[in-house]
């Protein structure tokens, strides 16, 4: 029986690594951690690596276009050869192609989780991760037009580009897609209630609901144990310009972190699906958790 495609989605900097270093452990089983290295489930939905593998020939002969009408196709495909769930992270928000298909193909997919996170605080680690000030941070998630992995002179990445939308556009596109069906996790609800929030992904999944197992997976993902793995063995996902993958790892950050100014844009911009997910209230005040 051909089963398909589950895919991990976030916004970038909120909580996909966390989750499949959680869902590496689980599927593993064993006495000890992971390593940070051996995380993957599948590949990410840009790898170029995937998309050349399915279509036979180099990717970096075509347009972004051309690629991207590609994707899709290269979904269905694995979907269709696969006799076991795959679990996927993809950093996309879920847009329609000009032909009117869906870059993340319904046919290749089970589902997808939705990992969200406070903006206020994706902008202290989004800014970080593209080694670039918290302002600048900000306005690259008020941009409609933003693109991560973005190709520049002509040099080419494994992964292709990635388009983002604004942040509050990228939340919507998953957790309102019409013909996705999508279980999202708060960032904020993974650190305070890790138990029921991860058992409650893992019954989404169709994985084994056993608490114990459950449990030890989360032990082995504690993110102190993470940090003091990239301390030990250099993580080979970390941006080679940055000093840290596994920075704080907190929530709530935003508060001894953005100035007043920042923390006004921020709600400016996404005002309306900060509220929907709790981060604001009905006056607009930024909710603490």
């Amino acid at each position: 029986m051909n089963k398909g495609i589950y895919w991990l989605a976030s916004y970038p900097k909120s909580g996909n690594t966390w989750f499949r270093t959680f869902l590496k452990n689980l599927l593993n089983d064993g006495k000890e951690p992971v390593s940070i290295n051996d995380l993957s489930t599948g590949e990410i939905g840009s790898s170029r690596n995937w998309l050349d593998g399915v279509l036979g020939f180099d990717s970096a002969d075509l347009c972004q276009c051309e690629i991207d009408q590609l994707r899709p196709r290269t979904y269905d495909w694995t979907a269709e050869q696969s006799e076991e769930y795959r679990y996927h992270k993809i950093h996309d928000a879920c847009w329609q192609l000009d032909s009117g298909q869906w870059l993340v193909s319904a046919e290749a997919t089970n589902g997808a989780l939705y990992f969200v996170r406070n903006p206020l605080d994706v902008a202290i680690s989004y800014a970080n991760h593209c080694h670039s000030g918290i302002d600048k941070a900000i306005s690259r998630m008020a941009n409609p037009e933003h693109c991560f992995c973005k190709n520049k002179h002509g040099s080419l990445t494994n992964q292709t580009e990635q388009r983002l939308l604004t942040w509050s556009q990228h939340v919507t596109s998953w957790v309102d897609n019409p013909v996705i069906d999508t279980h999202v996790m708060r960032y904020e609800d993974m650190k305070h209630k890790p138990q029921q929030t991860f058992t409650q992904a893992v019954n989404y999944l169709k994985l084994p609901n056993d608490s114990e197992r459950i449990a030890k997976a989360l032990s082995f993902s504690d993110f102190k144990a993470l940090q003091q793995q990239e301390v030990d063995n250099k993580f080979r996902e970390r941006p080679p310009n940055i000093e840290r993958f596994f920075r704080k790892g907190i929530a709530g950050d935003w508060q001894q972190t953005l100035t007043k100014k920042q923390i006004d844009q921020v709600i400016k911009d996404h005002h309306e699906v900060m509220e929907r997910f709790g981060y604001l209230d009905s006056q607009g005040i930024p909710q603490v958790m």
